[in-house]
């Protein structure tokens, strides 16, 4: 009985600690957006031609490359090719 009670207090400290990334991955990205609009538009307002120049994309870019990897590291491999992709593909060929 004991071991049913801590395997369900793991898995809770497990889940918890899952919310608390992905919070953290949405604050990341809710920030990134803001950031980056407030730069865009400044820029843009500052020198409208700009708007067609790389120069105020270029946070954007890099710092997508970060929140990319911050969201493959909160959502892992799961996301593109998990689990239930892999046991779709096994009954594909189960089948035929």
């Amino acid at each position: 009985m004991e071991t049913y009670t801590f395997n369900q207090d793991q898995k809770f400290l497990q889940a918890q600690k899952r919310v608390k990334n992905m919070k953290g991955f949405y604050v990341h990205a809710t920030v990134y957006f803001f950031v980056n609009a407030f730069i865009i538009l400044s820029c843009v307002i500052d020198n409208p031609e700009s708007l067609f120049t790389l120069d105020p994309y270029m946070t954007a870019f890099f710092w997508g490359i970060g929140l990319a990897a911050h969201g493959f590291g909160v959502f892992g491999q799961d996301f593109f090719l998990g689990k239930n992709w892999e046991e779709k593909e096994i009954q594909k060929i189960l089948n035929k």
